[in-house]
């Protein structure tokens, strides 16, 4: 009986102790928990932070390289002999340098598609791709955030290429209203602009004070002869140096992006360089003429060609003033797209309503929805451009 308590005890100091030394291994392993604990929220939040770092990081812009240049051009000379004598008044046998293109180019630090050379409309700058009449992102960083080095062109004779061979008198008359119907945002009734139903181009008096102030003659108009002051072949020869000097900084074959007016030089440009990937044309003037020189050579360098259109075409839009007249310009698209596939080019003609995206006009770069339509730019680049 006594042997039996004795061992009983000694079994509950062992439990005790057993129990104690648990206790206490407990309390210590409890430590390392919590420590264990704060360690890893520690890092938590130096991952939540580093997550944040990179998301925003994500959303900087880096630039390898940037800067402007002029290409193409040429120089005339006046006659007779300079004389220093009278160097600030006289003109005799001096020269100016004309014709030229003006460049701003940004090459993005990871670098990793084609470059895009953009060439405005009329009245337009490369401002047009730059940003939007609300401040917004404009398609120049749109598409250095894709990979795309892009160089943005003011073509001769326009905004920062103004010096020009050829004399011009600029028009002071009055067309904010004439353009805006032709760019198909909507019309001026009663004194009072009009958007068109379900509109994408951003709303607001100081957006369109924005808007209009973008506008920008070409030094060589002849306003008295209703001359626009666009000699073709001179800014085609100015983009096409553009385009070899993009080959020449980046090593690549450029996208050529023309709009509107613009569009017209832009098939010209196949003429006087190699360096052309892909032609992307915005609303283009028209299209290439079947079987004509630019036809033929674009089928010849198998380059690639796009048309982007957007909303309020055609005569279902009765209360769209200049819904007929873009109508016969996407005609030709579509008869060029036709002839150009069957002799074994490629071209698409995009419809953006027939995409599902509605509401877009002539300046779809500017409108509310100019990302979508980038990215959509981007994926037919993808699958088209090698």
């Amino acid at each position: 009986m006594k042997k039996n308590k004795i061992t009983a005890l000694v079994l509950c100091a062992v439990l005790l102790g057993t129990l104690t030394a648990c206790s206490d291994n407990s309390s210590d392993s409890s430590s390392e928990s919590s420590n264990t604990t704060v360690s890893t929220a520690s890092e938590a939040s130096e991952t939540s932070e580093t997550s944040e770092k990179e998301k925003n990081t994500a959303d900087v812009l880096m630039i390898a390289d940037q800067g402007i240049f002029s290409a193409g051009g040429t120089v005339i000379q006046s006659n007779g002999t300079f004389d220093v004598s009278n160097y600030y008044m006289s003109r005799e046998g001096s020269t100016s340098h004309v014709d030229h293109a003006n460049v701003l180019y940004q090459i993005p630090a990871d670098e990793t598609g084609a470059p895009m050379v953009f060439l405005h409309g009329y009245g337009q700058s490369r401002m047009s791709w730059m940003t939007t009449p609300d401040g917004r992102e404009g398609w120049s960083d749109m598409f250095l955030k894709k990979g795309h080095s892009v160089f943005l062109i003011d073509q001769p004779r326009r905004g920062e290429a103004g010096q020009t061979s050829v004399a011009g008198t600029i028009s002071t008359e009055p067309s904010d209203q004439t353009w805006y119907t032709q760019f198909r945002i909507g019309t001026y009734i009663d004194g009072a602009f009009t958007y068109n139903e379900n509109s994408q181009f951003p709303q607001g008096e100081e957006v369109l004070d924005q808007f209009f102030r973008q506008m920008t003659p070409d030094t060589a108009m002849d306003s008295a002869n209703g001359d626009q002051g666009i000699d073709n072949t001179v800014v085609a020869k100015a983009v096409a140096a553009v385009i070899d000097e993009a080959y020449e900084k980046t090593g690549k074959n450029s996208i050529l992006v023309t709009h509107s007016q613009g569009g017209l030089p832009g098939w010209d440009t196949v003429q006087y360089t190699d360096h052309i990937a892909a032609i992307v044309a915005i609303e283009p003037g028209g299209a290439p003429m079947v079987d004509s020189e630019d036809y033929k050579i674009l089928l010849e360098k198998k380059i690639p060609v796009a048309f982007y259109y957007g909303d309020y075409i055609g005569m279902d839009f009765a209360d769209v003033p200049a819904a007929g007249m873009w109508s016969m310009m996407m005609s030709s698209a579509y008869t060029f797209e036709e002839a150009f596939t069957a002799a074994g080019g490629d071209c698409t003609v995009v419809s953006l309503p027939d995409e599902g995206i509605y509401g877009n006009d002539h300046m779809m770069f500017q409108d509310l929805n100019n990302d979508i339509i980038a990215d959509h730019i981007e994926n037919w680049i993808t699958e088209n451009v090698k």
